[in-house]
This record gives structure tokens, C-alpha cells and sequence, in this order.
């Protein structure tokens, strides 16, 4: 995984903690859904990088 895409991959999950944490903090329930799809999306991309990695080597 190069560090640009778990740079990005780290930012989209602090991205969905956010809106996660305002979604509960304001009562809504989209934003907060929202957030813990991009966390999920960046749980995905995470995986499918360090699955890579271990073909390359």
C-alpha cells in the first residue's frame, strides 16, 4: 500500500468518524449512517490494499 493511499484511506475514516460523531451529537440519522459508510468504504479499500501487498511480495 503506498503511503499516499493510506493517507487518503486514514482521512476518508476520520471523515466518516466526524460525521458519525455530528450525526449522533445533532440527532441525525443520515449524516451519522453516512459517516459509517465512508468508515466502512475505508475499511474496504484498507483490506483490499493489504491483500495486494501480500501478493506483491
Amino acid at each position: 500500500m503506498g503511503a499516499d493511499d493510506k493517507v487518503k484511506n486514514a482521512a476518508e475514516d476520520l471523515t466518516g468518524k466526524a460525521k458519525e460523531a455530528w450525526g449522533k451529537a445533532t440527532g441525525d440519522e443520515e449524516k451519522e449512517a453516512e459517516g459509517k459508510t465512508d468508515q466502512a468504504k475505508s475499511d474496504v479499500k484498507k483490506a483490499g490494499e493489504n491483500i495486494k501487498d501480500a501478493f506483491d511480495r
